[in-house]
């Protein structure tokens, strides 16, 4: 049986793409072969291929790992058009560190990530620490070394922002493989961002910026909570992306923006 035929079966939509992929990954048919029927058994692709693409980038990844969503590239390319050059950034929730990669590689002159969970924490150092950044374990800002308080110029979170309640009506693939830790939100999908968002000030230098993905239904609750946290707070959306960014920034200084290149 063909591997295109055995994802076609399991019904894997995009099954002659993934099948490329695959072949393309493995190192023989065999292998080929035990990644399909991993594929077809419900896996996600990108635990299967053991990398996720982002922005341009191979991000390694690996079972039990939250996966890289396409929407959040348009929070980085937000992170990249403000990092003025040699900024230090901070990708907090970093789960694999994609976002963190794409500053290393465009500028960041400093990055530090962190994350809860250990096979994610794994994961972003294989993908960050070549490029000289910092992985740390830890829960959101104590994890952080303290050198870094009032100095981040950009803190990108891609914080969880499921409602518990709606945990149950995600896909299969992100329910059965990815880190609840990762997913869940509290009870209306906003806990960890508010938490965030209530020490980003004393984290930030000045005219630093908070970057958090949310939903657009939770955009008003979202910008409240980085306006009581006393962050000028505002929107950004990508209607081809479905993707929300709120976007908080710590009074008192001049930012100098540049142009993203993440297109």
């Amino acid at each position: 049986m063909s591997l295109v035929t055995t994802l076609r079966a399991a019904g894997c939509v995009f099954a002659e793409e993934e099948a490329a992929l695959i072949l393309a990954t493995a190192s023989g048919p065999a292998e080929a072969a035990r990644m399909a029927t991993r594929r077809a058994a419900g896996e996600p692709l990108e635990h299967v291929l053991g990398w996720a693409g982002f922005l341009g980038l191979r991000i390694a990844v690996g079972p039990g790992v939250f996966v890289p969503r396409r929407r959040t590239e348009f929070l980085a390319g937000l992170a990249l058009l403000l990092m003025p050059p040699g900024a230090r950034a901070v990708d907090l929730c970093c789960g694999a560190g994609a976002l963190g990669a794409v500053l290393a590689r465009h500028g960041a002159g400093e990055v530090h990530a962190a994350d809860l969970d250990p096979a994610a924490v794994d994961c972003a150092r294989r993908n960050l620490e070549p490029l000289g950044a910092h992985v740390h374990r830890g829960d959101l800002f104590a994890a952080l070394p303290a050198s870094l308080r009032g100095r981040v110029d950009v803190l990108v979170a891609n914080v969880p922002y499921v409602p518990t309640g709606e945990v149950p009506l995600l896909p299969t693939e992100a329910r059965e493989h990815e880190p609840l830790l990762s997913l869940d939100g509290g009870d209306d999908g906003l806990g960890v961002l508010r938490r965030v968002a209530g020490d980003a000030a004393s984290w930030l230098a000045p005219g630093g910026v908070l970057l958090s993905e949310t939903s657009e239904r939770q955009a008003p609750a979202a910008l409240a909570a980085f306006a009581g946290a006393g962050l000028e707070a505002r929107l950004a959306e990508d209607d081809d992306l479905g993707a929300t960014v709120v976007l908080g920034t710590r009074p008192g200084g001049v930012r100098a923006c540049r142009r993203s290149s993440a297109g």
